[in-house]
């Protein structure tokens, strides 16, 4: 991707697409119940700290992306470890949002066919965009931004008028005090989704604007992301309850199945299943090329052939779990190390970039 440069617009879309991704597809805080709403607000709140720790990074060296950060601050051997960490664990959480991709696939849309044959084809068209780079995704996502904003706010404009959401289901507040919001908040929420700005450590040289503005850009998407995840994912709790919204596999699809408006509009979950995919497709072509970009930079391989070889990899891992609730399993129980690509290892990498630069000095 040397020499590719994108706008800020461009790159600032793509993040909202990546936030949403695949985090609509679940309850978040399903433990806080009605108050899952402040669950969110305090990781959003620990998330942007986080985001803040990621552009100081950026704005400390702007020239180069996270893996030739960690090549130059942490020299060649720890550097090139590290980098390892950081290109194996976008793979993962690519293979992850793949797999989701295709169960939802199976589960609604393609009955008959095989999970297998469903996450092949989708790999193969994701990997054609990988290999273009990341300026393609950010075009794409330009472009298919305002039919995913539309789609979310038909969504909840829906629910509104045929009332749907029942306000009293907020009540009452704080009902078991503020422990187990706190619980639900850290570190579940702000690992996902909003730890997951690291990857963008990879994109932010390829912006050609001033540092500065990109910061204050960056900051404007983040908050309004956060509230609209929020408000979307409270929704979900005020038509189904709490109850049944924290024991539904997937509850957003179960909301917009309650949404018929006469004989015209009675089967609205294969239309957002379709927007779902956009989004997940967004996120697994995101970690895609952030573990493909790793992969050049650490090996030294022709970037198509960094691309096809994490393609196999991230196709491969995505069959880990025998089904899909061992695959949530997983990831929630047993393969939850995301506190340190997330937070551990970019702090020790700014504390080191701060430590040459007084060195220098």
């Amino acid at each position: 991707m040397d020499g590719q440069h994108t706008r800020i617009s461009e790159l600032l879309v793509c993040y909202i697409l990546f936030q949403v991704g695949s985090t609509t597809l679940f309850l978040m805080a399903p433990e806080a119940r009605q108050d899952a709403w402040l669950s969110m607000l305090a990781a959003a709140a620990a998330g942007f700290l986080l985001l803040m720790l990621y552009l100081a990074i950026y704005r400390a060296d702007p020239q180069r992306d996270l893996f030739a950060l960690l090549s130059r601050y942490w020299g060649k051997w720890i550097g090139t470890a590290a980098g390892f960490v950081f290109a194996g664990y976008f793979a993962y959480e690519a293979s992850r949002n793949l797999r989701d991709l295709g169960e939802i696939a199976a589960l609604i849309l393609l009955h008959r066919t095989p999970l297998f044959v469903i996450m092949l084809i989708a790999i193969l068209v994701i990997t054609n965009t990988v290999r273009l780079g990341a300026p393609v995704l950010f075009k794409f996502s330009l472009a298919i931004f305002p039919l995913l904003l539309g789609s979310y706010l038909i969504l909840i404009l829906l629910l509104a008028g045929l009332r749907q959401i029942q306000i009293e289901r907020m009540f009452p507040m704080l009902e078991s005090g503020w422990r187990p919001i706190l619980d639900a908040a850290f570190p579940e929420i702000v690992s996902f989704p909003f730890g997951q700005s690291v990857l963008f450590l990879v994109f932010f040289p390829l912006v050609s604007n001033s540092v500065r503005k990109l910061k204050k850009s960056m900051y404007i998407a983040y908050v309004s992301i956060a509230l609209s995840l929020t408000v979307l994912n409270q929704v979900v709790i005020l038509v189904l309850g709490p109850g049944i919204a924290a024991n539904c596999t997937l509850p957003l699809l179960q909301t917009v199945q309650l949404i018929e408006v006469g004989d015209v509009f009675e089967r609205m979950d294969i239309f957002f299943v379709l927007i779902l995919f956009i989004g997940l497709g967004t996120k697994v072509a995101a970690f895609f090329i952030g573990s493909a970009v790793g992969l050049h930079r650490l090996t030294g391989l022709g970037y198509n052939l960094s691309s096809v070889t994490v393609g196999a990899v991230i196709f491969g891992v995505a069959f880990l779990s025998p089904t899909y609730t061992h695959h949530i399993w997983l990831g929630k129980e047993v393969l939850n190390w995301d506190p340190i690509p997330q937070i551990a290892l970019p702090l020790l990498l700014y504390a080191a970039m701060l430590l040459r630069r007084q060195r220098t000095r």
